[in-house]
């Protein structure tokens, strides 16, 4: 069966789009640590980061760079955290989480959105990538 990220990135299950190209999207997590905290996803589901191929890592890393940029422009925190976990989804996601200090990066802080309050952040955060120049963010 598809992971629940292939049901998003397929359109079979709703999501909350900031990035979508044909190798990796970016979408708002429904249960955010801090406002406007984020996944970069592979488009190919694969289980282990760690097996991602060195060129689609690459372009993970490209894409969170930008998203990274974006939320900065939007929450401007001291920092963007990243974190691999790969625990509750067996599909590799990159974490991006705004963050002020290191113990914003902990998971029992996180708490379900309502979709429209993710809607509202994916917005601010598309818009920031298109005044950043980001022509591919999702529309």
């Amino acid at each position: 069966m598809a992971s629940i990220f292939t049901q998003i990135i397929n359109g079979d299950l709703p999501g909350h789009f900031i990035w979508r190209d044909e190798v990796a999207v970016a979408i708002m997590t429904i249960a955010p640590i801090k406002p406007g905290h984020c996944l970069v996803i592979p488009v190919q589901e694969i289980n282990h980061w760690d097996d991602v191929p060195e060129d689609v890592s690459a372009h993970l890393m490209a894409v969170a760079s930008k998203v990274a940029k974006a939320q900065k422009h939007v929450y401007s925190p001291k920092r963007v955290g990243v974190m691999v976990a790969g625990i509750e989804v067996p599909h590799t996601h990159y974490h991006l989480v705004p963050i002020n200090q290191i113990a914003d990066l902990d998971f029992s802080l996180q708490q379900q959105a309502e979709p429209e309050v993710l809607a509202a952040e994916a917005a601010k955060l598309r818009q920031a990538l298109v005044d950043l120049g980001y022509r591919e963010s999702a529309a």
